[in-house]
């Protein structure tokens, strides 16, 4: 009987029928409050002493960057739980110290709470990237390491795959011509360290409540990040940096305390596998698959790969040891991430790995799902 910032703040998705409860995230800086809430942006203006970093063209609100409105990063001098992401897990906190929750006032008294769905949206790491400067200080600027990359990264890849490095290259060479490379770093890890203690503190929370035992925790995240990898800040893209994500489930009674499964699943599996974990009847015409099997024994052999799409009929698929990928006009690349874990060479063209791009070929979808929503499933 929970709800958070679980949908993206854009116009339309805030899904707040869905929820019986739900709790409206305060942003830093408002051009995201007003875009969760669907008003014009257009005449945006950054408050006073923003934006904290003050790259000229952001400041002029001017592009590059692609979009100078949220491009922006550094220290707050606030402490966690005097931001939106910090309000938001405190409200997180109070709904498991409740005494036994229940989704609306009962007129029984002595009727059994209903089960919960809580669900805590964190907003960090996502652009702008403010976090409190105590977060920032954990990352001195010297001791930095820039991401891993190559000059020719791109000298191998198809057209498709040159269009998707391109998008918003605009903001990566903005970043490196002015030197703040490595200042963007700091921001980021900052950014993923604040959201991390605020993770920590929902799990603290939980723990002290009457709740620890008979609750299945659930975190993830909704892409991952290029910090300059293919020349490409951003996401956008089919690639590991791109579509790789933390993902931990614990459930009590069906997994074990510190076990790692190294067989790459997808989100389209989530679904299922709650399904079955919380013993609810099964639902038909569903592209993913429950790996309650995989939880209860993490060594289990598994065949199908993790599948990623972006855009209609760009598709990546990854096993353990390979990424392939295929776009919508029938460009391909191949990746062995045994002996190429930064994606570098591009083994799609060479013949003796025809097999394997059958061999994970099958499991591309048939046909793509309508992109177009409804206003009705909003």
């Amino acid at each position: 009987g929970g709800g958070g910032l679980f949908t993206h703040p854009l116009r339309g998705f805030t899904g707040r029928r869905y929820w019986h409860f739900f709790f409206d995230l305060v942003f830093v800086v408002n051009y995201h409050t007003r875009l969760h809430r669907g008003l014009d942006v257009s005449d945006f203006r950054f408050p006073r002493v923003f934006p904290l970093y003050g790259l000229p063209s952001v400041k002029a609100l001017t592009k590059p960057p692609r979009n100078p409105r949220e491009f922006d990063w550094g220290p707050l001098d606030k402490n966690d739980l005097e931001t939106g992401d910090g309000q938001l897990v405190q409200w997180a906190i109070d709904f498991l110290k409740a005494p036994r929750p229940r989704l609306r006032p009962s007129p029984d008294a002595g009727e059994e709470p209903k089960p919960f769905f809580l669900a805590a949206g964190i907003y960090r790491p996502h652009l702008p990237f403010y976090a409190p400067r105590k977060h920032f200080e954990l990352y001195p600027l010297e001791s930095i390491h820039l991401p891993e990359t190559r000059d020719d990264d791109l000298e191998d890849l198809p057209a498709s795959g040159l269009k998707f490095a391109a998008q918003r290259r605009e903001d990566y060479e903005l970043v490196v011509r002015s030197g703040k490379y490595r200042e963007l770093v700091q921001a980021y890890l900052a950014s993923i360290s604040f959201a991390d203690a605020m993770v920590g503190r929902l799990l603290n929370a939980l723990g002290e409540s009457e709740h620890a035992d008979n609750t299945i925790v659930v975190l993830w995240s909704d892409h991952g990040w290029h910090l300059g990898e293919k020349q490409h800040l951003h996401k956008f893209t089919l690639w590991e940096r791109a579509t790789r994500i933390p993902f931990v489930v614990a459930a009590p009674g069906v997994t074990q305390p510190g076990a790692v499964c190294q067989q790459p699943v997808g989100m389209l599996d989530l679904f299922p596998t709650l399904n079955e974990l919380c013993a609810l009847p099964k639902v038909g015409g569903l592209s993913g698959q429950s790996i309650v099997a995989l939880l209860t024994d993490s060594n289990r052999a598994w065949v199908r790969p993790a599948l990623t799409s972006h855009g209609p009929g760009n598709h990546a698929l990854r096993s353990t040891r390979w990424r392939y990928i295929r776009y919508a006009d029938g460009d391909e690349e191949l990746y062995d991430h045994e002996q190429d874990p930064n994606e570098w060479t591009n083994l799609a063209t060479r013949s003796e790995h025809g097999e394997i791009k059958a061999e994970l070929a099958r499991w591309l979808p048939e046909s793509d799902a309508n992109p177009k929503r409804s206003k009705k499933d909003r």
